[in-house]
This record gives C-alpha cells, structure tokens and sequence, in this order.
C-alpha cells in the first residue's frame, strides 16, 4: 500500500489542489507576461507546478506561500532560459498578430510588444513588481540580487518602456518611475 493513501495524504493533496486551483490563472498571467508566448507560458506554469507538488510541505510551511511560489515561478523561467531549447524558434518569424477595434486590446498588445523587447532582467522586474504586485524585498529573493539592483532595473526598465512607447503612455510611467527611485 502507498505511503500516500493515508488520510494525511488526502488531505495535504486536496490542500495543493485547492491552492492551485485557486491560483493558476493568476501564476499563467504572470508567465505569459515573463516569456511572451501562451504555450511557453503553459510549459512554464506544469514545470512549476510539478516542482510545487514534489516540494508541497516547504511550501505549505512557508510564511508568504504566494511568494514562495511565484518565486518558484521566476527561477524556473530563469533556469529554462538558460538551456539551449530555449532559443530554437520553430518558425522563421512571429505569426502576425490579428488586428482589433478596441483600443485596449491595442495597447495591451503594444504593451507586451514592448515588454518583449526589453532584457530579461528587466522584463522580469517589472513583471513582478508591477503585473504581480510584489515588494522589491521579494522581487530581490526571488531572483537572487540585491534590492538595489531591483530598483536599478526597475528604474532602467520603466524608462525604455517610457521611451519604446512614448505619448499617452509616458505619463502613467514616469509617475511609476518617481516612486520606485524614491
């Protein structure tokens, strides 16, 4: 008999299902966001959550699980960056993007085409701190730097953002950017 049929197992396997549950549309925002590309995204969130269920009782224990696990989310897209897969395209240029009525649609598109562009570091920076609402102390955690250095990203990403996207845009950052330097 398994070690995990107990009701112990139930209930800590129920405990993870329901936290995933809860969670995942939020975690497959926030690596779409990271690399860009829906089916990466959805490789990126299984990678995460399979490591998330092997590591379910640290995580269960730790102080702020959302952290933890966005965390978990950040270095597993950092890692799988790395690795020589990662820069095969399977296609010769990016499919064109369908066109939109909406304005915001528009720019949400611009946005992300913007994002796309900038270093990995950056991208990643202002994903967490701005798309996943984290403080700059978790955001450092999470990748493995000093805060210094997330403000100092933080402050070089807003403003190539600022200066990739101009106009009405410009404004909302640069208001962003004077409270991250401060």
């Amino acid at each position: 008999m398994r070690g995990d049929a107990t009701p112990e197992g139930d209930r800590e396997t129920q405990d993870y299902v329901d936290y995933v549950s809860a969670r995942l549309a939020r975690w497959h925002r926030a690596a779409f966001l990271l690399c860009g590309d829906a089916h990466r995204a959805d490789d990126l969130v299984q990678t995460t959550l399979t490591k998330l269920y092997v590591h379910w009782g640290r995580a269960r224990a730790a102080d702020k699980i959302d952290y933890y696990v966005h965390r978990m989310l950040v270095r597993t897209f950092i890692d799988e960056r790395r690795l020589a897969w990662s820069k095969v395209w399977l296609m010769s240029a990016t499919p064109e993007r369908g066109t939109a009525s909406d304005s915001s649609v528009e720019d949400r598109d611009l946005v992300m085409r913007a994002l796309e562009e900038l270093p990995s570091g950056q991208r990643t920076v202002l994903v967490m701190r701005f798309l996943c609402d984290m403080p700059v102390e978790e955001v450092a955690a999470a990748m493995r730097c000093s805060p210094g250095n997330v403000k100092a990203q933080t402050f070089r990403g807003l403003a190539a953002l600022r200066e990739r996207l101009g106009g009405e845009f410009a404004g909302a950052l640069a208001g962003e950017a004077r409270a991250v330097s401060a």
